[in-house]
């Protein structure tokens, strides 16, 4: 409908004023005004030499004239506005009406792209800021999916390093062989447990050290147990069997504690990898940059790039004991996962804390002339609070992923049974109801804020059944499968030429706009568009409902078009839903 507007605008430039080789670009229309697209004609009254009004007014005479799919305009100041005439929204619902897939578009058709989520770290469970990571990640794979991208989701695990080793160093020192089975503990728990009580143990050594004089910031570089934890660094780089024995053990009993909770979530992934396997590429890769000179190595054998020409300062890729940083595994995995999948876009997505060290590697790849260092994109988004405050994992102040989770689920059964609509349903059909009432509620409330925004999550207002949230959603995809199990036949749903109502007519341009919100979402990046519209068709749909008789309506060609209608409206609820991870529910 858009590209037959600016045909129908360009020819009567062309044809009125001989105005020809032009960009014409329209909008929506506001909505305190009618119509449905609009055409600002400001730029182009110094050719025409008439009033913004006049020149509105006649080329709105001229598509009158030469299009029977606008029924009408009006001009406000220099602002045309076109309403489509009723016969275009019939079509394109007998069109689409039962199309299952609907929204569905071809726009990345061709194009692979690698989306890398989660990233979790082996020496503690996953928190409510990984959640927002994982939710976004898959979220974005599948509105890229749906978009006809081909989409390779990464997992790359965060298996090694000093704080790998405060973990295994307090389990080594306190743990007495405590394992998964003999606690009771999921294993990322137990390992999650070890990295706290480290820093509990330094703690209590540098307040010694700093009880015998020595400065608080001298205290924690030479606090014992920091140093042994550097020791064992430097042991498992070098492949010491008992601590590579002990490092394998605890990262299993993290990997299966994950794996729990990314189950729940409902998170999968097509590769994984693991900082353990790409660090040793990125050293090779300094070293080549060494050889071009890309790199330069100061007096204490530190590895270091320059960067100052470029806008930014010197960053660090390797220690002056040979020890690599998250940079230089960052730029090993970059190189693995080019040479395994060649895709032409990499997507990193991080938290914003971490956008001048995605500036910093995209440089580095570019000089290095590593795959395709201009496709990488780092989705960055806000870090997530409670109503209570920030988060704090070395403290063990985190809200826990599995917890959250639990609670949002206690949260819909409270709620679910206060309203007594569940008579009739097996347990099972229970527990699914629960599940996905809760998860909806968590995922909607986290997905429907822009990514680049701080956000406070409010476990209680999530879970409301009115205004902008994942049950009210529900809520209305229940109301419209209510709607045509009432119905129990067939539609059959023939293109009407009957008048349109207002809600009725509302209710079709929206839904109309989903593939459009869909290719939105995918070149912006973000899930909230998606959220957001399908919060407007729900209120959108709601009005209809209410307004408009469906079942005892009389006309039997009206009938059908508001069956076809809830159909279209029950379809693109759920695709979009879908994309944001979240399954639907018949009953509520």
């Amino acid at each position: 409908m858009e590209e037959k507007i600016i045909e129908l605008i360009s020819a009567g430039l062309k044809d009125l004023y001989q105005i020809t080789d032009v960009a014409i670009k329209i909008e929506d229309t506001k909505k305190e005004f009618e119509g449905d697209y609009t055409f600002v004609v400001f730029p182009y009254t110094r050719i025409t030499k008439l009033g913004p009004e006049q020149t509105a007014d006649a080329l709105g005479k001229y598509i009158l004239e030469h299009s029977k799919d606008i029924s009408s305009y009006n001009v406000v100041k220099g602002f045309l506005n076109l309403v489509i005439a009723d016969h275009i929204w019939n079509a394109f619902l007998h069109e689409q009406f039962s199309n299952v897939s609907y929204g569905k578009t071809q726009f990345g058709k061709g194009k692979k792209v690698m989306v890398e989520y989660s990233s979790p770290n082996t020496n503690k469970p996953l928190h409510l800021g990984h959640v927002r990571n994982n939710l976004l990640g898959w979220s974005i794979s599948e509105i890229m999916k749906f978009n006809g991208y081909d989409v390779v989701k990464v997992n790359l695990i965060n298996d090694r390093g000093i704080h790998i080793c405060k973990s295994m160093l307090a389990w080594i020192k306190t743990g007495n062989g405590e394992t998964p089975d003999s606690s009771g503990l999921k294993g990322d728990k137990l390992v999650g447990k070890y990295y706290v009580a480290f820093n509990e143990l330094m703690k209590a050594e540098v307040a010694q050290l700093v009880a015998s004089g020595i400065s608080q910031e001298e205290a924690e570089k030479q606090a014992p147990i920091l140093k042994e934890a550097q020791e064992m660094l430097l042991k498992w780089e070098a492949g010491d069997e008992e601590t590579m024995h002990i490092w394998e053990m605890m990262n299993e009993w993290v990997y299966a504690g994950f794996e729990l909770t990314y189950k729940r979530l409902g998170c999968d992934f097509d590769r994984y990898y693991y900082e353990s396997n790409t660090y040793l590429l990125g050293k090779k890769a300094v070293d080549v940059g060494l050889s071009k000179n890309i790199f330069y190595k100061k007096d204490d054998g530190s590895v270091w790039i320059d960067l100052t020409a470029d806008g930014l300062d010197q960053k660090l890729l390797l220690r002056a004991d040979g020890t690599s940083v998250y940079m230089t595994q960052d730029i090993g995995t970059a190189m693995m996962k080019y040479d395994d999948e060649h895709c032409e876009k990499s997507v990193y997505v991080v938290g914003n804390e971490q956008e001048y060290h995605f500036k910093v590697l995209k440089l580095i790849l570019e000089k290095l002339e590593v795959g395709n260092a201009s496709g990488l994109y780092h989705l960055s988004y806000g870090m997530v609070e409670l109503p209570t405050g920030k988060l704090k994992s070395r403290e063990g102040k985190t809200v826990d992923a599995d917890e959250l989770i639990e609670e949002m689920y206690e949260s819909a059964k409270f709620k679910t049974n206060e309203l007594g609509k569940t008579e009739g349903l097996e347990e099972a059909e229970l527990h699914h109801l629960y599940e996905t009432i809760g998860l909806s509620a968590l995922k909607y409330f986290i997905l429907k804020i822009d990514p680049t925004r701080k956000m406070v999550f409010n476990p209680e207002e999530s879970i409301e059944l009115q205004g902008n949230t994942g049950p009210f959603i529900q809520y209305t995809y229940a109301r419209i499968k209510s709607v045509l199990r009432g119905y129990n036949q067939q539609i059959n749903y023939s293109v009407s030429e009957l008048f349109l109502l207002k809600p009725e007519k509302d209710l079709l341009v929206l839904l109309y706009k989903f593939e459009q919100a869909v290719k939105e979402a995918s070149l912006v990046m973000s899930p909230a568009v998606i959220a957001n519209y399908i919060y407007e068709v729900a209120q959108s749909y709601n009005h209809f409902y209410h307004e408009c008789s469906i079942l005892r309506e009389e006309n039997e060609q009206v009938k059908q078009r508001r069956l076809a209608m809830s159909q279209l409206a029950a379809n693109t609820i759920k695709n979009a839903l879908h994309l944001l991870g979240i399954g639907t529910v018949e009953r509520m």
